[in-house]
């Protein structure tokens, strides 16, 4: 019988630790760089926050650098952790990879549908942002752990961690499906060449100064060839062995969360939230919110308990549903990807651009203090149990309960 959320090994354990410190850090500064955006544009300074994101650089404008560039090292990230976990991580174990996977798969539909439900017979619905709330950010989300302080097992931090991962690839796929116009061949395959070279070079040990310029063309290509630029930085980590991925992500993981999605975030989040034109009761922002809040917590804790109530998996010892709850509402804050889908999916600047945004939000808001009040209630029982766990009575430096 498999246990979902039973306690991986302490190797796991360390190193998922390492990740959401950097992520949590990561997560507090997009929440800074988020703030920031929001109180500038609703400033009388408002212009100028608009001017500089029009600003041109090398045929794309700075938020555009900060969309399709920078966010490509974050996939590129994001690429090498779901990698990492599914060939040499606890994940490798089908067992343990079928929750977090159907978790993030349901989390994606239950969104999406509800938006759809809310859009489709609506007087100014637009059901064609169905995929605005179905990912999950991870460093938003971490950073709500981090800031409620909370004790929860680190095999449930880990599922948030794959969950978020999983769904956010999932999103990129839908962004390479959905949202690619038309397809420029020619770039499309001549992007092969640099990303084969990359491949090689990489599983070399090849030095740095060899391997960015092969990175830098392909994403370029890719860009030119019409599909959205960050499944670059997807491609780019496939190529990646298990053996060397953890050297590149302790390179770009804080380049990732401190930078990338931040500076992303400050040229994405500066809605307006003042005047008529916004339309925050409209049906795009109520069913953006209610999709990440509702759907997202219908999808993830429904489809966990279909696969505990059809599988032999059961609930790890310890562990209560109101657990699962929890996790499934901190999915809910859904913002880099959310951003990135609103814009592809109506425009830059759009009204409906507009609308989605405040929902997006709103909508990770709520969840967030959703999951926050659950989480806390929870917090004294996981103190007390993780204080007897993390006990070292030989003093060898690994917990007694991993040995």
């Amino acid at each position: 019988m498999y246990r979902p959320f039973e306690r991986g090994t302490w190797a796991e354990v360390r190193r998922i630790g390492d990740v959401l410190r950097t992520e949590t850090i990561g997560g507090l500064l997009l929440l800074v760089a988020a703030a920031a955006a929001l109180v500038w544009a609703n400033s009388p300074w408002a212009g100028a926050y608009y001017a500089l994101s029009e600003v041109h650089l090398l045929g794309l404008t700075l938020a555009e650098w900060a969309a399709d560039g920078l966010l490509a090292v974050f996939f590129f990230v994001a690429g090498l952790e779901l990698k990492r976990e599914f060939v040499a991580g606890d994940l490798r174990d089908p067992r343990r990879a079928l929750l977090p996977v159907a978790a993030a798969v349901g989390g994606m539909v239950a969104p999406a549908l509800v938006y759809v439900a809310i859009n489709v017979a609506a007087p100014g619905g637009a059901p064609a942002g169905w995929a605005v709330p179905i990912a999950t950010d991870i460093a938003f989300a971490l950073a709500v752990l981090g800031v409620i302080n909370t004790h929860l097992p680190a095999s449930l931090r880990t599922f948030l961690l794959t969950l978020a991962v999983v769904d956010d690839l999932l999103a990129i796929v839908v962004i390479a499906i959905v949202f690619t116009g038309t397809l420029a061949w020619l770039p499309l395959l001549l992007a092969v060449l640099p990303l084969a070279g990359f491949a090689v070079l990489v599983r070399r040990g090849a030095p740095a100064w060899l391997l960015w310029p092969l990175a830098l063309a392909t994403w370029a290509l890719v860009h030119a060839s019409g599909i959205h630029a960050t499944v670059a930085g997807v491609l780019l980590a496939f190529t990646v062995r298990t053996s060397t991925s953890e050297r590149f992500e302790h390179r770009l993981r804080p380049l990732s969360a401190g930078v990338a999605v931040p500076v992303f975030a400050f040229f994405a989040a500066g809605v307006t939230v003042t005047g008529s034109a916004l339309g925050v009761t409209g049906p795009i922002t109520l069913g953006v919110a209610t999709g990440l809040v509702l759907g997202k917590t219908i999808g993830v804790a429904g489809t966990t308990w279909l696969v505990v109530r059809l599988t032999r998996a059961r609930l790890a010892e310890g562990l209560a549903w109101l657990d699962v709850i929890g996790l499934a509402l901190l999915g809910g804050v859904g913002f880099t990807v959310s951003l990135l889908v609103a814009e592809l999916a109506f425009g830059p600047g759009s009204p409906e651009d507009s609308a989605a945004k405040a929902g997006i939000l709103g909508g990770s808001l709520i969840a967030a203090v959703l999951a926050a009040v659950v989480l806390r209630a929870r917090n004294r029982h996981y103190r007390r149990l993780r204080e007897t766990e993390e006990t070292d009575a030989d003093g060898d430096g690994v917990p007694d309960v991993y040995q």
